[in-house]
């Protein structure tokens, strides 16, 4: 295999190849990203949609606000596609993962319906836009930036450990003060994920291309990129939001 980066291994048309194989590996990056950042709109858009029609059908009301065990299957089903799709990864096809994918932005619109039960309308679609404006330039900012993000990455997973801790904690305590604390420490954490992980999903192209894996690294990809969303949208309407 030839060596692209040793000027001594280059023939006549060294010019040509390099040229040739650098747009082709730009041109496939591109569709990579782009096949990403598709699963991971569609993926938002049909949570969003699932979320609204329970919330307007009345029974979000009554499973996720009542009791039985019902609300707890709809909270934690979302937990196991992802678990699925993490430690099956190597296991399940491309059209499985896409399925695992489709299933968790599902069950995510029934677990988040709740909140049009607790916001109003309005409110959820200016936190919305906003979110999307964010994530736009943190994301183009990680997709088009030199500078190696891998060690904000590792700081902001400690962080995002820590403030699960946190909110578990809350959860006992019940202080409105520390609930505005970690939604603002939420917000900042998985901003900086939105950079961290487009950098990282851009990286895996190159040990991807080419290979049966491509496929499934995007939508994993995608999944990453949803979560960041997610998260920072409800961390973000924690504060910008109006209640009913």
């Amino acid at each position: 295999m030839a060596n692209w980066s040793d000027p001594r291994s280059l023939g006549p048309d060294a010019g040509y190849n390099v040229g040739s194989a650098s747009a082709a590996t730009d041109a496939g990056l591109r569709s990579y990203m782009l096949s990403v950042y598709n699963y991971m709109a569609s993926g938002v858009l049909l949570t969003g949609l699932v979320a609204y029609a329970f919330a307007r059908s009345g029974a979000a009301e009554s499973i996720l606000m009542g009791p039985g065990i019902l609300k707890y299957v709809i909270m934690f089903s979302p937990l196991v596609f992802m678990m699925v799709m993490s430690f099956g990864l190597h296991r399940l096809s491309t059209a499985a993962t896409q399925a695992c994918f489709w299933a968790f932005a599902t069950v995510m619109g029934l677990s988040m319906s709740a909140i049009f039960l607790v916001y109003t309308q309005t409110s959820i679609a200016q936190t919305f836009f906003a979110t999307a404006a964010s994530f736009l330039g943190l994301s183009l900012y990680g997709y088009t930036t030199k500078k190696n993000l891998s060690g904000m990455g590792s700081f902001l997973i400690m962080g995002m450990v820590g403030l699960f801790v946190a909110m578990l904690l809350n959860m006992f305590f019940q202080s409105g003060t520390m609930a505005l604390v970690i939604s603002a420490l939420g917000v900042l954490i998985f901003a900086g994920l939105t950079a961290y992980d487009t950098q990282r999903i851009k990286s895996m192209y190159a040990y991807v291309a080419g290979t049966d894996m491509i496929g499934k690294t995007a939508v994993m990809g995608a999944l990453s990129l949803y979560l960041d969303f997610i998260n920072m949208f409800q961390f973000l309407l924690s504060f910008l939001g109006s209640r009913d």
